[in-house]
């Protein structure tokens, strides 16, 4: 069966027809049962939850204060109150981030996917696809979709072969005679992360124009008297390439209809009444990511003769980490964690030296050299591009286990092997340091680009202006980077690795992971000045795995291993630089009175 059959194959599998996206939950009532009646409606959302299924990081190997366990018990104490008025969604990005849900999507492939089984236990009412959820591949998400027993939603994941959803658009809910409609979508800038592969037969359109497209039904056709839009998409809108990201906002201010916006996506605390284009305000929430935050909303409704008289929505985001862990909850998913902590404590190989990703902001390091090393070996290139995948994790010397693996390389990339020009090479790094460093104008300046102290905890940044793990650093090539300089005029690449003279019109093999080939962090599209359409002509070839299997596989095979600087590059002038990486490393490692006692976040 070739590729394009077998998608549409799966898509015919998890679509449901329209009508049923329109098939309400429960009885309609009659409208004179709760007329005048004023109905309270509590709503929960959770968002990102990035695979913290339990209150224990498995990577990390140290318990965390978040997550859906402790959740739980949020969530059943609001249930014990409002009963069946309540109503508990999920938006997004849940099926990838920590070992738990890799040891699911791939490992244990018979079981319901863990995760799946707490959503389904814990009784949610809908949810939302993430981008992250389309990165597992068809296969899993097809699977964990299927195994669902609640509504999954995507009305801008259209199929491109008849332009129907690819996933349920919306859901009607009715409580006490009163009609809520929660409307799902996800980011369209998939495609600028994702390989093709992954999508292919699928489209993501604008979310104004999809909202636009389905507010007449809701309202018109479904008479929806509470309409909430559930995106997995930030507040901060900008365009990525022809893709505009994060446009929630503009898309609940614009369109005339939404009561409440649930969103996700960008891992940021957001918590706002938004001013609408006609005058009215619209509550708008993120609870940012890894569950420490949910959104929690109560909606009230009178109608009288069936029509709305009275609407009033109120709420904001509770903080779940004074909540005990849920003891039902624990126990109905103990043998699960069981097996996750056996698959994450198997003995891989032995670290020679302690290795940590703090380095690698300052320059040179065995942590991130390691990776280059390692991409520059499994493919022949000539060049590597790499950024700190995570911003403070450290592989201590001794046995390696499974976990260490996550460390060392976070997320399930493949290896590109992409053509690129010298000048192009020098633009994306010319970028990258331009997201990265400062221009420093004396001594005492920053050497990086920080963010304000009130938002140093925020998990994408920790401290940083822009995320670190769009910080990509060289391999195979020697140059300085000059803070002292504007953006644009940092680098200087004084030559190839092997001795050779670097040539900026010269063409060179250069290996990058699928996230940045696909024109992620736009390191390549606006440093490098590629279009997306011309990256996929500049791929010379993809590897058959992710770079975690090449990781693993090296270093079961060297038995132990010794990570070295390759110590290419650097930052000048140097005397600066010394004192303003000492005052940086308190502000982003040491600075705990900056970070709003969330340090078990």
């Amino acid at each position: 069966m070739n590729t394009i059959l077998r998608f549409l194959t799966v898509c015919l599998m998890i679509t449901l027809p329209l009508q049923a996206a329109a098939q309400e939950e429960g009885k309609a009532s009659a409208p004179g049962d709760y007329d005048g009646k004023e109905v309270h409606i509590k709503v929960l959302q959770t968002s990102d939850l990035h695979g913290c299924y339990f209150p224990y990081d498995f990577m990390l190997q140290q318990p965390i204060w978040s997550g859906l366990s402790r959740i739980a018990s949020y969530i059943n104490k609001q249930r014990k109150i409002h009963g069946d008025n309540m109503i508990l969604l999920d938006n997004g990005d849940f099926l990838e981030g920590q070992p738990s849900s890799y040891y699911y999507d791939f490992i244990d492939t018979v079981s319901t996917h863990v995760g799946i089984a707490a959503l389904n236990f814990l009784k949610y009412d809908a949810g939302n696809i993430g981008n992250h959820d389309l990165e597992m591949g068809m296969s899993v998400l097809t699977r964990c979709v299927n195994d669902c027993q609640f509504p999954v939603l995507g009305a801008n994941i259209v199929r491109t072969i008849d332009d129907t959803p690819a996933y349920r658009p919306y859901i009607i809910k009715e409580i006490e005679g009163v009609r809520v409609a929660v409307l799902g979508m996800v980011t369209p800038a998939i495609p600028m992360w994702l390989p093709e592969n992954m999508w292919e037969g699928l489209r993501f359109d604008d979310m104004e124009a999809t909202a636009r497209r389905w507010m007449p039904i809701l309202l018109e056709e479904e008479k929806a008297d509470v309409v909430i839009g559930l995106f997995h998409a930030g507040h901060n809108a900008y365009w990525l390439g022809k893709y505009r990201e994060n446009a929630s906002v503009e898309v609940v201010t614009r369109v005339p209809g939404f009561d409440l916006a649930l969103l996700g996506h960008d891992h940021t605390i957001y918590e706002e009444y938004d001013l609408k284009e006609n005058g009215d305000s619209i509550l708008v929430l993120d609870p940012s990511s890894r569950g420490l935050y949910l959104s929690d909303v109560d909606i009230y409704v009178t109608k009288k003769n069936g029509k709305v008289v009275s609407k009033r929505i109120e709420g904001g985001l509770s903080r779940v980490d004074k909540y005990p862990i849920s003891k039902r909850y624990s126990a109905e998913f103990l043998p699960q964690y069981k097996s996750v902590k056996d698959f994450i404590s198997k003995r891989v190989g032995v670290m020679g030296k302690e290795i940590t990703t703090r380095d690698a902001f300052f320059g040179p390091s065995d942590f991130v050299d390691f990776v280059h090393t390692l991409q520059l070996q499994a493919t022949g290139a000539e060049i590597s591009l790499n950024a700190p995948l995570s911003f403070d994790v450290t592989v201590k010397q001794g046995e390696m286990f499974m976990n260490d693996i996550f460390k060392l390389y976070k997320y399930g990339n493949t290896l590109y092997t992409m053509r690129l020009t010298g000048r192009e090479i020098k633009g994306a790094l010319e970028y990258t340091y331009g997201l990265w460093t400062n221009q420093m104008k004396s001594p005492n300046d920053h050497l990086f680009l920080l963010s304000p102290p009130r938002v140093i905890n925020d998990s994408y940044r920790s401290g940083f202006l822009n995320p670190p793990y769009n910080f990509d650093s060289a391999a195979g090539i020697y140059y300085t980077v000059d803070v002292t300089k504007p953006k644009g005029e940092k680098i200087k690449i004084k030559r190839l690795a092997n001795g050779k003279k670097f040539d900026l019109d010269a063409e060179y093999v250069v290996v990058v992971n699928s996230h940045r080939g696909n024109g992620g962090g736009e390191i390549l599209t606006k440093g490098a000045g590629i279009t997306k359409d011309e990256l996929k002509k500049r791929i010379l070839s993809v590897s058959d795995f992710d770079f975690r299997y090449y990781l693993l596989k090296t270093i079961e095979e060297a038995g132990e291993i010794y990570p070295q600087k390759l110590n290419q590059w650097k930052f000048i002038p140097e005397k600066w630089v010394a004192a303003a990486a000492e005052r940086d490393y308190k502000y982003l490692f040491e600075a705990d009175k900056y970070k709003d006692n969330d340090e078990h976040s």
